[in-house]
């Protein structure tokens, strides 16, 4: 039997459960299956209820990592299996290929000397090269090769540049198996899939985005100081629509509230606000669910004279006759009327839905895991169900405690 805890999943529970645990003595290893630790967090441009950058949460937990000898981590680490019983678990990982070891001082020169792109995709900025750093405050800050697109020993314009031999380009897939006597598991979330609703064309029409794009397209804005554009002909957008429950609360898609959605999108509405004043936004909603210090969002929004709440369902979004903006067909309840209105840009207020685990764990009828699983593997925070990230913080410490207990 060993007292080790195994943490699966990186993001801000993962984070704040291992340093949990390890500053009351615990030996902790935390598995992430992406290149950084930080998870979707890290990426946000903010976060409710008091709309702080990630550097708020996570900077002090990257700080209490780097400084525990009771935590180890990694990163680029997919879970293969899980067995055994509480006390004596073992987990097997696949380590994939860095091609960058820790010798890397991110000085950048491989990345400016790679001549490779990674292909288009969420999260990524445009033209990133196959030697990259994450985007967002990401831990490890060190440089990576993209494994599927490096050339390898066909190109090596990476090696005739570094001067810390930090390049490993026949590093391949490892296998790894660790001990635990616990395994918390904290995989979090991912979007459900938006076009998987047709009616709103967002794999058709550029300019209409999922709100972890919008969030992210902010977030980099703000990096790099320059004006938020929309994706189609890069101008600043005039007119933002948000459309809330898009694919929530529908028994064609997700029949469940995913909790998060009205308090992101009023958060994007009151930040276009601050940051572009001129910007209109408007939010068709079903009904807005808020709670707690969240509701002073709901409070700002009432009282901004940029953002305008509509109550109705929008029930269809496609080109409009210009060519240059998009026309909702929404059902206003409030007016009693139904109306077609045009925006530049739309943003869809995805539900969220929890990331599967290779490991035999009890769920719900929506995925989610069950808290009470066999004794020894913990769900924590959004794999059990939609919360914000105090919530998910909050359960985290939570479960850390019960690890904790015989």
């Amino acid at each position: 039997m060993t007292s080790q805890t195994i943490i699966i999943g990186g993001g801000i529970s993962g984070i704040t459960a291992a340093v949990e645990l390890a500053e009351a003595g615990k030996q902790v290893v935390l598995i992430e299956k992406e290149n950084y630790l930080g998870g979707n967090v890290s990426r946000f441009n903010n976060y409710f209820p008091k709309l702080c950058p990630p550097s708020c949460g996570l900077e002090i937990n990257y700080r209490r990592i780097r400084s525990n000898p009771r935590i180890s981590f990694y990163t680029g680490a997919s879970v293969r299996s899980v067995y055994g019983t509480n006390g004596d678990y073992r987990v097997t990982i696949d380590l994939k290929p860095r091609l960058i070891n820790n010798n890397c001082t991110s000085c950048g020169l491989c990345a400016e000397v790679c001549p490779e792109e990674r292909p288009a995709k969420l999260g990524r900025t445009a033209g990133e090269k196959a030697a990259y750093i994450n985007s967002g405050l990401a831990f490890p800050m060190k440089y990576v090769i993209d494994p599927e697109v490096c050339k390898r020993e066909d190109c090596g314009k990476c090696l005739e540049v570094c001067d810390y031999d930090a390049i490993q380009l026949n590093a391949s897939t490892a296998e790894l198996e660790i001990q635990a006597g616990k395994i918390i598991v904290a995989t979090g979330w991912i979007l459900y899939d938006a076009a998987n609703i047709e009616e709103y064309h967002y794999k058709e029409e550029p300019d209409v985005v999922t709100n972890q794009e919008f969030e992210r397209m902010l977030a980099a804005a703000t990096r790099e100081g320059e004006k938020l554009t929309r994706p189609s002909d890069e101008k600043v957008p005039g007119r933002i629509a948000f459309i809330q429950c898009a694919g929530s609360r529908d028994v064609n898609h997700l029949p469940y509230c995913s909790a998060v959605c009205c308090s992101t999108s009023l958060k994007h509405a009151l930040t276009l606000s601050e940051h572009y004043p001129e910007s209109k936004s408007e939010i068709f909603y079903i009904d807005l669910r808020l709670a707690g210090r969240n509701e002073n969002l709901l409070n700002r929004a009432e009282s901004t004279e940029q953002i305008t709440l509509t109550k109705g369902k929008v029930g269809r979004v496609k080109p409009a006759e210009d060519g240059k903006s998009l026309l909702l067909e929404v059902e206003d309840i409030t007016g009693a009327t139904r109306r077609q209105v045009s925006f530049d840009m739309v943003v869809l207020a995805m539900g969220l839905t929890p990331v599967p685990l290779a490991a035999d764990l009890q769920v719900n009828e929506y995925g989610f895991y069950l808290p009470d699983q066999v004794s020894g593997l913990i769900p924590t925070a959004t794999c059990k169900r939609p919360m914000d990230v105090s919530s998910s913080v909050k359960d985290a410490t939570a479960s850390a405690l019960k690890a904790m207990q015989r």
